[in-house]
């Protein structure tokens, strides 16, 4: 049972406290809220009484409406309820929204004035060990736009529209369930396999294994004023799924490299330097065209050169980020690469990829990173596809391994055609070791186990250092 306990007031008024007893011993003002009463026959003066009872925003008083008085007793003072002064609202402790809000509002600072860092402009130094907070949102905001292509390509064979997009474009991000992007489809992506069925094979097969031409991804754009003001830029993304249809995988099995075409060895790099070589059947596909659709790289040669022509002379900064997963990672790479040599004075390039396979060889890495392409590899420890195809040699070495343990030298295994380079910026991803490898490449899993590295956590980098020297791919040398 309460009782009222009077208090002295400034102005020579009692003014009376009503506390209630807690049942448990806490801290009294947390039991405390003020409200306050203002007889109207008194209208200069009023009672301050504290209940344990949720603080009302404003308070009747007798005709008159005033906020209530400070947090806590200890605050509490009487003071005159005129029309013209509005005594100050309570001061809460901060909404857990609006902390959120505020660290929100600080990341959306740090991608503005630092985009170029967060593309690669200094190959992420200094941003992956630990992982920044605001380059962890843009990697999982590009892994959302290479999950739409997956969710938009149709995969039933028995359906009439296998192999093609679902949805239309207007709403091909919305129903992909990524509807605030502030992105608009600006072209979809179709790919031609270069493989085809055994002539046996061929005649009585139905028509979904041997279906050549597949929608592989999309081009968007990002429209919304917000959106680039956040950003910085104006962001252009070009977004691949992984293998879907029969003779892609033919495709992957196609292993051995191929040379570039009509590309010329520096002469810095003297006589004895490898050609730039790409995985046969990535090129394959990137390349290969039919009767009735053309290329992957005229595709996306066309589109880019319209939106640069475009949107170049706007005023705001362009980029260009291509995306994708397994094979999609691939293609990515081959594209950013089609992109700064078809184009002079391109915008930047980024490619950030999802458990991407080896795509080329030491050279092709090098033509790249002259070019000024970035590329931000996210691999999985426990991905087998990773660590596919072909081998690693270490440049600086002459022979892969000691005699002792059966390895043949460097130079034999280079006139085999299996000799890859790993490209770009790793960041290794520590997942859970199991003998289950498709949950091991899911696009899902990526996504899960980026959203779980923090850099807050001090044993976070101790653990990645230990995973990669116990996951490394074969090196040989």
């Amino acid at each position: 049972m309460s009782q009222p306990i009077p208090y002295p007031s400034p102005n020579g008024l009692a003014v009376h406290h009503r506390i209630a007893r807690p049942r448990s011993f806490m801290p009294l003002v947390a039991h405390v809220t003020p409200h306050v009463t203002v007889p109207s026959s008194a209208p200069s003066r009023f009672n301050v009484s504290y209940q344990t009872r949720s603080v009302p925003r404003q308070i009747g008083t007798g005709g008159r409406r005033i906020r209530a008085v400070r947090w806590g007793p200890v605050a509490a003072r009487t003071r005159k309820a005129d029309h013209n002064v509005r005594p100050r609202a309570p001061r809460f402790p901060p909404r857990k929204e609006e902390r959120e809000g505020e660290g929100k509002e600080e990341q959306v600072s740090a991608i503005g004035k630092r985009w170029r860092e967060y593309q690669g402009a200094n190959n992420w130094d200094g941003l992956l060990d630990p992982l920044d907070d605001a380059l962890r949102s843009e990697i999982l905001r590009y892994g959302e736009f290479a999950r739409a292509a997956y969710t938009c390509f149709d995969f039933d064979p028995s359906s009439p529209t296998y192999g093609t997009c679902r949805f239309p474009k207007r709403s091909l991000l919305r129903r992909s369930g990524i509807p605030d992007t502030g992105y608009c489809i600006s072209r979809n992506l179709t790919a031609t396999s270069g493989a085809r069925l055994p002539g046996w094979a061929e005649p009585g097969a139905p028509a979904w294994l041997s279906r050549g031409t597949s929608w592989i991804g999309y081009v968007a754009v990002c429209q919304d004023e917000d959106e680039i003001e956040r950003l910085g830029r104006r962001d252009i993304v070009i977004s691949f799924r992984g293998t879907a249809t029969l003779l892609e995988w033919m495709e992957n099995l196609r292993a051995t490299l191929t040379h570039l075409p009509s590309v010329v060895v520096p002469a810095a790099l003297g006589s004895d330097a490898a050609e730039p070589m790409v995985e046969r059947g990535f090129w394959s596909l990137f390349t290969s065209s039919s009767s009735t659709r053309r290329s992957l790289r005229d595709q996306v040669r066309q589109e880019i050169r319209r939106l640069i022509n475009k949107y170049d002379a706007r005023g705001k900064p362009l980029s260009l980020t291509v995306t994708g997963h397994s094979l999609g990672a691939a293609l990515a790479v081959l594209t950013a690469h089609d992109i700064t040599t078809a184009f002079q004075d391109v915008p930047m390039v980024t490619v950030v990829s999802f458990g991407g396979p080896r795509v080329g060889n030491a050279s092709f890495r090098r033509r790249l990173e002259e070019r000024g392409t970035k590329v931000l590899r996210i691999v999985n420890t426990q991905d087998i596809i990773t660590k596919v195809p072909g081998f690693v040699v270490e440049e600086d070495r002459r022979v892969a391994a000691d005699d002792d343990n059966g390895w043949l030298p460097s130079w034999l295994l280079s006139k085999s055609g299996w000799v890859y380079a790993d490209i770009g910026r790793e960041l290794r991803l520590n997942g859970r070791r199991t003998a289950n490898v498709v949950a091991c490449h899911d696009l899902g899993v990526y996504l899960n186990l980026v959203n779980q590295l923090s850099a807050n956590c001090p044993l976070r980098s101790l653990a990645m250092r230990a995973a990669s020297s116990q996951n490394q791919g074969p090196i040989l040398g």
